[in-house]
């Protein structure tokens, strides 16, 4: 048998031997469920790359993030999870070292620092609503995000329903970015690079496959974010203060005052940033500022003032508090936790 072939089966052997490791096993990361409640998490509105799935009778939930497909689930006092990448031909000690390398990465995406049950007890103390909510959405956490992938899936939000964002968000992951392995016949792809997004004919197909007008925001920012430095410039967003990530973030076409502050919120550590959509507006017109009802528009005095209101009310951590708030008021989670 020639050094080739030898080499070339022992790699196969061992890509063999890493995909069943991940395939029969799951891996462990001890959280309590008060401090993350994956259900009301991923299908809340901040993610569009995760799905509802059923495994031996249990709810487990599948996604894509760094690069990598997951699938979730947990019981009162773990997340118990699998990994699928595109890596191979790691020596067995190597598969081994992967669970920490794993839990760290689901530590930072779920921001597990944060000790959640102090917080919620300090807004529960300072909001009677925010304490009634609590429990029942109790373990809802905001995902530290890909700033890419959260500027163009909110882009794709716009005047749009979170079934169709997802579809939206998939399709540019299959047309533009890097298939990472198939899992019960489903393909699942990275989502793409920024370069990917502003090659030629993008906007055509995109408008094709049902994005209409946000077909040309996508290219458009796409263009705009090369411009600028392209990674270069994403990275220097998370060095900037809120206001000026903000504003930074508005230069790109597509992008008002509630996208930016959703992608300041999921993806930048601006915690206090607080996205003030329909939803918001109502539960703020309702619950705290009876002086804001029956408002045609929200204009941008209103918006500030809503985002003001509750960053006092909440602290540092408004944006987070009411993202709860926020889970409570979505008709599809009523009934469902």
């Amino acid at each position: 048998m020639s050094m080739v072939l030898k080499g070339c089966l022992n790699i196969w052997r061992d890509c063999l031997l890493f995909v069943i490791i991940r395939m029969n096993n799951w891996y462990k990361l001890i959280c309590n469920n008060c401090e993350l409640q994956l259900s009301g998490t991923l299908n809340g509105g901040q993610s569009f790359r995760w799905s509802k799935h059923l495994e031996d009778n249990q709810e487990c939930w599948i996604g894509v993030f760094k690069k990598r497909v997951w699938i979730l689930k947990q019981n009162e006092t773990e997340i118990l999870y699998k990994v699928f990448e595109t890596k191979c031909g790691f020596e067995k000690k190597e598969i081994e070292e992967r669970n920490e390398l794993y839990n760290n990465i689901l530590k930072d995406y779920f921001q597990l620092n944060l000790s959640l049950r102090e917080y919620y007890q300090q807004w529960s103390e300072a909001d009677p609503i925010f304490k009634k909510a609590a429990q029942q959405f109790y373990g809802i956490r905001i995902l530290n995000q890909d700033v890419t992938e959260n500027i163009f899936s909110f882009i794709c939000s716009s005047n749009n329903n979170i079934s169709r964002i997802s579809s939206m968000v998939n399709k540019l992951a299959k047309f533009y970015g890097d298939k990472i392995c198939e899992i019960n016949g489903e393909t699942y792809y990275s989502f793409p690079d920024v370069e990917n997004l502003t090659q030629p004919g993008v906007e055509a197909k995109l408008r094709e496959n049902g994005f209409g007008y946000r077909a040309k925001y996508i290219t458009k920012s796409a263009e705009m974010i090369k411009e600028k430095g392209g990674e270069m410039w994403l990275e220097k967003l998370k060095g900037m203060d809120y206001e000026e990530a903000k504003e930074s973030l508005m230069t790109l076409t597509g992008i008002g005052a509630k996208v930016a502050d959703c992608i300041c919120l999921m993806s930048l550590g601006h915690l206090g940033a607080l996205p003030v959509d329909t939803h918001v507006y109502q539960i703020a017109a309702k619950f705290y500022m009876p002086h804001i009802r029956n408002k045609k528009t929200v204009t941008k005095k209103m918006y500030d003032e809503i985002g003001d209101h509750f960053r006092k009310l909440y602290g540092p951590l408004a944006g987070w508090a009411h993202t709860v708030l926020f889970c409570a008021d979505l008709k599809k989670f009523q009934g469902e936790l």
